[in-house]
């Protein structure tokens, strides 16, 4: 992997900085309750890195262990949002999408655990959607 930085974030206040040196895995929608109430939002958009890709030149975001085997980071100044990581992803990092500077480039492949999408927000962006973070898409 090159050391050449292709992606770069940071928070509200700018004391979290990334560089990211790998191409995005994914980027989807997440309706999960734990997304819901760490964001105040009906939904969180993230996209998907390799760990190893990621690297923080400024201030190390605080974590917060939300749920067995779940890390969430924030900026410790701001309270910005910054990324959760999750057993269930080993290896992986996922950065919420408008922390990333390019987050137009990152268009959203899919709606996960729709069985907790708040039912004001209409799904219309033809996307597929999966109930849950294991299953086979609706369709």
């Amino acid at each position: 992997m090159s050391d050449e930085v292709k992606f770069t974030g940071r928070c509200l206040c700018g004391a979290v900085k990334a560089e990211i040196v790998g191409a995005p895995k994914w980027s989807s929608h997440c309706h999960c309750p734990s997304c819901q109430k760490a964001t105040s939002a009906a939904f969180a958009t993230y996209v998907g890195f390799e760990r190893t890709a990621v690297r923080f030149p400024a201030d190390e975001p605080k974590m917060y262990r939300s749920s067995p085997g779940v890390k969430r980071r924030f900026c410790g100044a701001c309270g910005s949002p910054v990324s959760f990581e999750g057993e269930a992803w080993p290896g992986e990092i996922h950065f919420h999408a408008l922390f990333l500077d390019q987050a137009r480039e990152f268009e959203p492949e899919a709606h996960i655990y729709v069985k907790s999408r708040m039912p004001w927000v209409e799904l219309s962006d033809h996307l597929p959607t999966f109930r849950k973070f294991d299953e086979e898409g609706e369709g």
